[in-house]
């Protein structure tokens, strides 16, 4: 075995026996890195930061383990590191000028998402015309999941760049339902039991107080919106019930929502 190890790589000054030295020094290398980005990551849970915090400053400390993980398996086989860390910073440096502007901008755009905080984990947003739940900021892009459970990754920078409409980061919210009454409806009393309708459900916050306005007289309709102010955990379900609610009450009390109409006048 001794001999074999002994060997020389052809066309190398490198030995099998450093070739091993070196593997397990990579290998063991990665399993101390994945120990202690775990041990900050654990660390970190005990602070007053944010979460959204925590796991980007997770896995930054984790990137910088594997460089130098990677720095070391590369002295293991002998290389002086001081010529490869030159010569990284040459091909750095020409990589910046064909586009690792990019990549740096995404790092420090995932920075100011970070501190600035304009989401947050678990919080709902629509973000350059895509929506999800944020599930992390990284050093390079922001994850989000679909209701329908699809993973999306944002680049920082675009996260950054453009609006970024928040629907869960204020305690309250309010619901809008849109319903058409016909022409010859008695239009304040079909408010009136819309009224009614919202302040039955003991979801709908009391301040600011609930509503129901006409929008549009339409080509077919008279439309109403009702509007109540709840929690913004219970917005989709309030929304969703009040919107069956008036459908039923509605056609309780006879008042008409009508289907698109034309008049058509023949001229003979």
């Amino acid at each position: 075995m001794a001999g074999i190890l002994s060997q020389t790589i052809p066309y190398t000054e490198m030995t099998l026996a450093d070739v091993v030295f070196a593997l397990i020094v990579l290998v063991a290398g990665i399993i101390v890195s994945g120990i202690l980005s775990g041990m900050f990551k654990n660390s970190l849970k005990k602070t007053k930061l944010p979460e959204l915090v925590r796991e980007f400053l997770a896995r930054f400390v984790r990137a910088l383990l594997y460089v130098a993980v990677l720095i070391a398996f590369v002295a293991a086989l002998g290389v002086d590191v001081s010529s490869v860390v030159v010569g990284l910073s040459a091909v750095i440096g020409l990589v910046l000028g064909f586009g690792m502007q990019d990549t740096l901008n995404n790092i420090a755009a995932g920075v100011w998402i970070a501190t600035l905080r304009p989401l947050d984990k678990g919080e709902y947003v629509t973000v350059n015309g895509l929506s999800g739940t944020v599930d992390a900021v990284g050093i390079m892009a922001t994850e989000l999941l679909t209701p329908d459970n699809q993973f999306i990754t944002i680049p920082n920078n675009l996260v950054w760049d453009n609006p970024i409409v928040n629907y869960t980061r204020m305690p309250t919210r309010r619901v809008g339902v849109d319903v058409g009454v016909a022409y010859g409806t008695d239009i304040p009393k079909a408010i009136q039991i819309a009224l009614d309708v919202i302040k039955e459900d003991s979801r709908v916050l009391d301040d600011p107080a609930p509503a129901v306005v006409t929008t549009a007289l339409a080509d077919s309709s008279v439309n109403l919106q009702m509007r109540a102010w709840t929690k913004t955990a219970d917005f989709w379900a309030l929304k969703n019930d009040l919107t069956i609610a008036i459908h039923a009450r509605y056609g309780k009390e006879d008042i008409e929502i009508p289907f698109p109409q034309l008049d058509v006048h023949m001229v003979e």
